[in-house]
């Protein structure tokens, strides 16, 4: 595993909807618990037209999947029906195309790479969706501006040391996720089972973390998220790759399935799928999961 050696600026403050209310699953049946926390409003896209905002159905008028919101929660950006990638207002009006799927390969898990022009380090401002393309059975990363309309995505560029783990894998990426002040980001690996960090910071630079899937880079840009299997089952683990490579298990004793983690704004709370609907759990390893949706589906937390 790879320790980066830089001192990260503070996490982004980021001002956060107070839900309060019971969610409730698209199909009108009432969730097990209500949302108590000021961290960010809940959100769930399952595939449908449907999704599920701070516990009320929001129609956006057409097939929604991987939903994202920008860090400042105005815009949301997803996959649409025709594998398209999309970005709307909250309630789903003023949607744009941002980039249209030219046919035959499979768009996912948009997210936001928005930063400030660093003036300390050269580094330019970004404003950029990132997300994975699967052309003819092969997986790259792409981005584009999120003020392109129609737009051509670009190849994302993965350079880095390879380490231990060998070559940065230019193939076979998939699950983007970006977080943190200086917009870096991580993804899976489908051919080497493993979770890497693309490090914009120190001009796109980056390595291999841990083994797992699925990952989500905290809001402070210091912890990873990841799911590994354990013992049969899918578990949701956070390495704190600032401190040491430290690797705790969130879900110790789990007897079922827990995959898709997302992060609250305020890097407290973790949002995960389960087969049966949405749970959370405190994202330091204190407590256990609680569920709060029977809805089944990608989670994420609107700032």
């Amino acid at each position: 595993m790879t320790t980066r050696t830089r001192t990260t600026a503070a996490a982004i403050a980021v001002a956060a909807a107070v839900t309060g209310t019971a969610l409730l699953g698209l199909s009108g049946t009432a969730s097990a618990a209500a949302t108590s926390a000021s961290h960010g409003t809940l959100t769930v896209s399952n595939g449908t037209k449907y999704v599920l905002i701070g516990g009320h159905r929001v129609n956006f008028g057409v097939t929604v999947r991987d939903l994202a919101w920008s860090p400042n929660g105005a815009k949301a950006a997803f996959i649409d029906g025709s594998g398209n990638l999309d970005i709307a207002n909250p309630d789903g009006s003023h949607r744009v195309v941002v980039a249209k799927n030219p046919g035959n390969q499979n768009w996912s898990h948009p997210t936001w790479q928005v930063t400030a022009k660093d003036s300390q380090t050269g580094i330019p401002a970004k404003d950029n969706l990132i997300f994975a393309a699967r052309d003819k059975g092969v997986s790259r990363l792409k981005y584009i501006s999120d003020k392109a309309v129609h737009g051509t995505p670009k190849t994302l560029s993965l350079n880095g040391d390879p380490g231990p783990g060998g070559a940065i894998p230019q193939t076979g990426n998939v699950w983007p996720n970006v977080g943190g002040h200086y917009g870096s980001s991580v993804y899976a690996n489908v051919d080497t089972g493993a979770v890497y960090i693309r490090d914009d910071y120190t001009r796109q630079q980056g390595g291999k973390l841990t083994q797992g899937s699925e990952p989500a880079l905290s809001p402070n840009d210091e912890e990873v998220v990841f799911v590994r299997s354990v013992a049969g089952h899918d578990h949701v683990l956070v390495e704190d790759f600032m401190h040491g490579n430290r690797v705790k298990d969130l879900t110790p004793h789990a007897t079922t399935d827990y995959t898709e983690p997302a992060w609250s704004p305020d890097g407290k709370t973790l949002a995960v799928r389960t087969p049966s609907g949405t749970v959370t759990l405190p994202a330091n390893g204190t407590g256990h999961p609680t569920k709060v949706t029977s809805t089944v589906g990608l989670a994420a937390y609107r700032p």
